[in-house]
């Protein structure tokens, strides 16, 4: 296999396993640790055995075009550094599954489990390799997405669910920024591809429009990455299971922010802007993570903002914009993976084992946990920077670039004494993990009797520690090689000398490291009597909380402002706001025509067909008839308006437009029928609301009429100009003589519609979907008025009479209610099934298409359920529209997948002719299988919202139950 499709692979294996993994039963907790462990070590294997082709610079590259006239290619870009960070997402995310075998409940929805880590796992590889900064975007926000559902994973729970929250409108809104800076970059660079962008620094730092880039860029930056002062959403992101909080503060979610900035490094820094907004961004978290980190007693809260700390340990590196210190950022960046990794999951063990993350009732568990208190131990030492240990690598490099004269400012002059602070404080917080729990009395009164936990859920953790202890003891041979190709990969020409010996003689860093370590154990036994009994939270800032501050925000966002623009522009009633929509829109296409100088000149009758004029004003008088009478006669505005859609749909027919036609007619019929189901459920007419006209009541119609009027007449106007002008080009030769010839059909309206705008018809079905879904959301908590939930009364009448006939058939739910109707209509079904079959076969070369024929097939449905009722067509046909609209995304989507496959843009299509035996040449279009996509999407949604609306049948007969129950058992009481 190839390193191009391995880069497929690396993006297209974990979500295939995702997929699978939510198609597993509950109770398959085996099943499901093999699946996804298999998945990420078969990853782990096929990132690993691309090395050879990205040491000393060389990028592998697998390109597909996506929309090229846009400059949008689906490509993947994979050097060292995004190698790096693929080793780390696959490799500590096959240890996390291994734990999360043992760690999660057997009650717990473990199937979900599984299925989101995969599909953050996807989303992490397609973010690291991807080769085009639209791309990059898409799965950036896709790893914000999957990451809310992992924190918010135990929806039982509300600090869960809070938490969840507040990191998705947190990284939400810092992926937003981050999409608008990338297109800003893109338009300076005039391409999105990464290769281009990384070629043209200056190009970029000079440019006016760099500093909106910058801030736009690092917004999207800081806020994944949990840098102040967007710090509080990660530690409330603690509410997830260990596992999650794992994998996502090691190797992934809160990684991706600085991943961006080193990605970025070589075109964004080295200004001033960049120096001074990174850099005391980088130094505040960096302090003041580790400050906090001190005074929390929940394990996970400790270790939460001690992530905060080091992840702006490794801002404020890459703020200085020096090439060794970039070095020591990304070998930060390995380094803290493995050791963070390995506490949270010591953590994990903790709290599984005793019941509890509160460090006020943890003491003295070596006794009981031996084996987790060393690793633990270990860890904690390499998190607090004790020599041979991986951490102390990294920080001497820090400590050393701190010294160092970057910039003549007084943010350079504090830089040592930050990092020496900082790391004192980080002793500190790493001694109170080791001492606190796994030393002193035993514990009492914890909910369960500590012990070791088996080995396998261990195992992840001594792996881990056995790592930070070979690269802390031989850097240069363990993890040399692979840091070299990360840092060529950044860093390019610039790459420096740089050295990773254990001992490098009594320098200043070195002294630093001493102060620190000396001063963090101080510290510690300053505060060990005060930390036993405190609230949680550091003093001075304890009243501070960040959570605090961003529900406030939310509230003053949602309620006050919210509250006030609504007051002021908003209403509950449905007529203004069709009101406001409509100016608005007479409006935005006023300015145009104005600015312009639009003449439409008079019109002329001269050539009308006298026939025609008739039709239309039959059409014409409908409409008018459907606007006045919708006020008082439901029914008949419904009939006036049936009127006016046929005609026209005959004025297509009569202009040659017979696709449009039979679109017109199918539709006409579908929302005819839905809305005359949907008016059985409004409440009845008052007559003396109606009749009782205020002076004001007639202002407001008058007003309506008038901007009726304008806007129609508008809009007849563009027509008629549109119609009568002569261009000297016109986009329909393109269409017709490459319909073809191109397109493989003579149907040239269906060959637009699924070959040359395939992309557009795909997101209208998408946005099909979501509508459908909305409103069956909507209908379901739907109640509807009192006085329309008692049975009509012809219906009623006949129900009466059928009860008293003698020959009645006991248990038949087929309502004799307009019985010849009902049958004609269930007679229908088949020839309706065929109908549809036959337009959507004939689509390419005839009028049809698979729009119309899934309204035609909907229409059968709309049918059975008119003819039988609700009850008797479920318990006969089994339709899941659901399904319908997911394989239809999933056919249309795979189509033009399936293009890439052969190196052509998305949505290409491809025809030829077949050789059928008895027949003939048969002609055949993958456009046919697209198609196919848009069927069954229409299918689905038309029959989501007919069940939608039939099921309030349903809910009315049963609140008529409940209430003659409740009727009875009056009657009996009484």
């Amino acid at each position: 296999m190839t390193d191009e499709n391995i880069l497929l692979l690396l993006i297209l294996l974990p979500f295939m396993g995702s997929a699978l993994a939510a198609m597993l039963p509950a109770n398959a907790r085996n099943a499901e640790a093999w699946l996804s462990g298999g998945i990420t070590l078969l990853a782990f294997s096929l990132t690993a055995s691309i090395f050879p082709s990205v040491v000393d610079g060389e990028v592998v590259r697998r390109q597909v075009e996506w929309i090229p006239e846009l400059g949008l290619n689906f490509s993947l870009r994979m050097d060292g550094f995004a190698w790096m960070f693929s080793m780390l997402i696959t490799g500590i995310g096959f240890l996390v599954v291994i734990y999360a075998r043992y760690y999660m409940s057997p009650k717990d929805p473990v199937p979900r489990f599984f299925s989101f880590l995969l599909a953050f796992m996807g989303a992490m590889q397609g973010m690291v390799i991807s080769g085009n900064l639209i791309v990059l975007a898409i799965f950036w926000e896709m790893t914000s997405i999957f990451s809310f559902l992992l924190i918010g994973y135990w929806q039982h729970n509300q600090a869960a669910r809070d938490g969840a929250r507040m990191a998705l409108t947190v990284t939400g809104i810092g992926g937003l920024c981050l999409l608008v800076g990338l297109i800003i970059i893109g338009h300076i660079v005039g391409s999105y591809e990464l290769d281009d962008v990384l070629a043209s620094g200056d190009l970029i730092r000079e440019h006016e429009l760099y500093v909106p880039a910058l801030l736009l860029v690092l917004m999207g930056a800081l806020t994944k990455s949990a840098q102040f002062p967007f710090h509080f959403w990660l530690p409330n992101a603690m509410a997830a299971p260990t596992p999650v909080s794992a994998y996502l503060h090691s190797a992934t979610m809160v990684k991706a922010g600085v991943f961006l900035l080193a990605r970025l490094w070589p075109v964004l820094s080295g200004t001033e802007e960049w120096f001074f907004i990174v850099g005391i961004t980088g130094m505040s978290t960096l302090l003041l993570g580790a400050y906090f980190a001190i005074f929390q007693q929940d394990l996970k809260g400790l270790l939460a903002y001690s992530t905060i700390s080091h992840l702006g340990l490794i801002t404020t590196l890459l703020s200085l914009g020096s090439p060794l210190a970039a070095v020591a950022a990304i070998f930060h960046m390995m380094n803290h993976a493995t050791f963070k990794a390995s506490l949270f999951m010591a953590a994990g063990i903790i709290d599984h084992e005793a019941g509890t993350r509160d460090m006020r009732k943890l003491s003295g568990l070596f006794s009981f946990l031996p084996i987790t208190a060393t690793l633990a131990m270990v860890a904690s030492a390499a998190m607090a920077g004790v020599p041979l240990l991986n951490g102390f690598l990294s920080k001497e490099m820090f400590f050393a670039e701190t010294i160092e004269v970057h910039r003549q400012s007084l943010l350079d002059g504090v830089a040592p004494y930050v990092a020496t602070i900082a790391s004192a404080f980080a002793v500190t917080y790493s001694v109170r993990f080791i001492h606190t729990v796994f030393f002193g009395p035993k514990p009492v009164d914890l909910p369960h009797e500590p012990h070791e936990p088996p080995h396998w859920m261990r195992l992840p953790i001594e792996l881990l520690v056995l790592i930070c202890l070979i690269v802390g003891m031989i850097p240069a041979i363990t993890v040399g090689p692979y840091l070299h190709a990360a840092v060529v990969a950044v860093l390019g020409d610039r790459t420096p000398e740089y050295s990773l010996s254990v001992w490098h003689g009594l320098n200043l860093p070195l002294i630093m490291s001493v102060i620190a370590l000396i001063g963090g154990i101080l510290l510690y036994m300053a505060l060990r009597g005060y930390l036993r009994t405190c609230e949680d939270g550091p003093p001075i800032f304890r009243r501070f909380r960040g959570q605090r501050i961003f529900e406030r925000i939310l509230v003053t966002i949602s309620w006050r402002w919210a509250r006030w623009m609504e007051s002021h522009f908003g209403t509950r009633r449905l007529q203004p706001q069709l009101r406001l929509v409509v100016f608005v829109a007479f409006l935005a296409a006023l300015a145009p025509l104005f600015t312009a100088g639009f003449n439409p000149g008079i019109p002329s009758l001269a050539g009308a067909d006298p026939v025609f004029a008739i039709i239309w004003l039959i059409g014409i008088s409908c409409a008018i008839g459907a606007a006045h009478q919708a006020k008082y006669h439901r029914l008949v505005a419904l009939i006036l308006m049936g009127g006016a859609g046929i005609v026209t749909c005959v004025t297509f027919a009569w202009f040659s437009a017979p696709d449009l036609a039979i679109t017109q007619l199918v539709v006409e019929i579908a929302t005819t029928v839905l809305i005359l189901l949907g008016m059985r459920w409004l409440p009845k007419r008052n007559a003396e609301i109606d009749n009782s006209v205020t002076s004001t009541a007639r202002m407001r119609r008058h007003r309506d009429f008038t901007l009726a009027v304008i806007c129609g007449a508008g809009m007849t106007m563009i027509s008629y100009v549109m119609m009568t002008t002569p261009w000297p080009e016109t986009i329909s030769e393109f269409f017709l003589t490459r319909a073809y010839s191109e397109g493989g059909g003579t149907n040239v309206v269906n060959v637009i519609l699924v070959d040359f705008r395939g992309f557009d018809t795909f997101g209208e079905i998408v946005v099909l979907g979501i509508v459908a879904l909305t409103v069956f959301s909507l209908l379901r908590r739907f109640r509807p008025a009192p006085d329309s939930v008692e049975i009509p009364e012809q219906q009623r009448i006949q129900n009466e009479y059928d009860e008293k006939r003698p020959d009645r058939e006991v248990g038949n739910t087929v309502q004799d209610y307009l019985l010849v109707p009902s049958v004609i209509m269930q007679w229908m079904f088949p020839v309706t099934i065929v109908l549809a079959a036959y337009l959507f076969m004939r689509g390419h070369e005839l009028p049809g298409g698979g729009f119309a024929a899934g309204l035609t097939m909907a229409i059968g449905f709309l049918l059975q359920y008119l003819a039988g009722g609700t009850r008797w067509v479920e318990d006969r046909l089994r339709i899941l529209p659901v399904r319908w609209i997911g394989f239809g995304l999933l056919i249309a989507a795979f189509t033009g997948i399936g293009s890439w496959l052969f190196g052509f843009p998305f949505l290409t299509s491809y025809f030829q002719y077949l050789e059928v035996p008895l027949i003939g040449k048969v002609p055949a279009a993958t456009a046919l299988l697209f198609d196919l996509g848009v069927f069954a999407l229409v299918v689905g949604a038309t029959v989501l919202i007919l069940i939608a609306i039939a099921h309030q049948s349903i809910r009315s007969h049963r609140a008529r139950v409940i209430e003659a129950a409740k009727g009875e058992e009056d009657v009996k009481w009484s």
